[in-house]
């Protein structure tokens, strides 16, 4: 459960970045609604994640998702580079949190 409740606070982070960029574009009553909903649900379920999950271990999967989602979604929905060498740092974030998943 505890893992489970750690992946969506990952993916709640972005719903909170994506608000985040949203405000800074235009700030209606339900970007803000977006950005403080989605960091206020993935904060919640990181500290859920924390009564089991080694607090190094849940905040590098939480920051890893929380980072590659965030690039994902500019990606595809903000225009933002794709080269090469970006996509690699990405995969560089995912071998990094594997990585210390498999050494704990």
């Amino acid at each position: 459960m505890s893992w489970i409740c750690l992946v969506l606070a990952g993916l709640t982070e972005v719903i909170g970045v994506v608000g985040l960029k949203k405000v800074s574009e235009k700030g209606s009553w339900f970007m803000y609604l977006l950005l403080i909903g989605g960091f206020l649900v993935s904060l919640t379920l990181l500290r859920i994640s924390l009564e089991e999950i080694p607090l190094s271990i849940a905040y590098a999967v939480w920051t890893g998702i929380g980072t590659m989602g965030a690039a994902v979604v500019g990606i595809l929905f903000f225009n933002e580079s794709k080269s090469p060498g970006r996509i690699l740092c990405m995969l560089g974030i995912i071998a990094c949190v594997i990585g210390l998943r498999w050494i704990a």
